[in-house]
């Protein structure tokens, strides 16, 4: 019989899990012994996508970011069904980024293959007239840097020790390996080429009724009970904070204090989380290499 304090935090990871890609079928993280994946265990993908607190914030503020670019967010508005099942979207994408970063190397090497066949198929034209396609290697590479920058900067706040900055330039040289796989071309691999590479999208980028509703979406998070849903606003207040500059101008007005009481909300919450998790993709993926979290 499960000890109180064990069938609580069972209960923790288990509605962690309910809302991450862990759950979703077909990639293993504890088989083949031995297989250390795309980048392994020293890697500085592994120490950046290993939190689950800072991936959440991190992910909600790429999307937010990625969402500023009106032929990225075209492909999403006219080939999915986000506003009506954003859980499974983020849960989709939480899948990839855990199976590229933790999976075995034949499971991850699988679906990035899987998504460029979907990519193959998302092409359009945005309401101003421009044809977009998900194959277009400045959009992939948009899609990638508005990830990695994200989820680099929400691990740096929320989790302990930082980043130096050579691992920080580390993790953008290693994780432009999942976005070159995609298709992407001419990927920044630093922290100076990412941030040079930002600078030079700010003209491209726009805050129209299209982003407006994902915005209002993803700040009203449809999710879970009443405790679920104040953890995903929480979550929210902290991914504006994490925008860069240019996106905050772009974006309604979220004040200092809201954004400040989110990631105390967070960092509060935190511990307790990492605590509850002792079967995720990065533990279980450790022990795969015979290595105990």
């Amino acid at each position: 019989m499960l000890s109180p304090i064990n069938f609580v935090r069972q209960r923790i990871e288990k509605e962690i899990f309910n809302h991450t890609g862990i759950t979703l079928k077909g990639v293993s993280y504890d088989m083949p012994k031995g297989d250390p994946g795309l980048f392994g265990p020293d890697s500085a993908c592994w120490q950046v996508h290993r939190d689950f607190t800072s991936m959440l914030s991190g992910g909600f503020s790429a999307l937010l970011l990625q969402m500023l670019h009106p032929l990225a967010l075209a492909g999403v508005w006219d080939h999915s069904n986000f506003r009506d099942d954003m859980l499974g979207r983020l849960k989709r994408t939480a899948q990839f980024v855990a199976a590229t970063t933790f999976g075995n190397t034949e499971d991850a090497n699988t679906l990035i293959a899987k998504v460029r066949a979907i990519h193959e198929k998302v092409e359009g034209l945005a309401p101003d007239g421009r044809p977009y396609s998900a194959m277009d290697p400045e959009l992939l590479s948009w899609v990638h840097v508005a990830e990695s920058y994200s989820f680099l900067n929400a691990r740096q706040l929320f989790f302990t020790p930082k980043l130096s900055p050579a691992d920080q330039d580390r993790y953008f040289k290693e994780y432009a390996h999942v976005a070159r796989e995609l298709g992407a071309e001419n990927v920044p691999t630093s922290v100076k080429e990412i941030e040079e590479y930002l600078q030079k999208k700010i003209p491209e980028l726009v805050y129209d009724d299209r982003t407006a509703e994902v915005f209002q979406i993803l700040s009203r998070p449809n999710v879970g009970n009443e405790l679920q849903r104040f953890y995903a606003r929480q979550a929210m207040a902290a991914a504006y904070y994490l925008l860069p500059d240019f996106a905050k101008d772009l974006y309604p007005d979220v004040s200092l204090h809201r954004q400040m009481r989110g990631i105390k909300s967070l960092k509060t919450i935190a511990p307790m989380l990492r605590w509850s998790v002792r079967n995720g993709a990065y533990a279980r993926a450790l022990r795969r290499l015979g290595r105990e979290p």
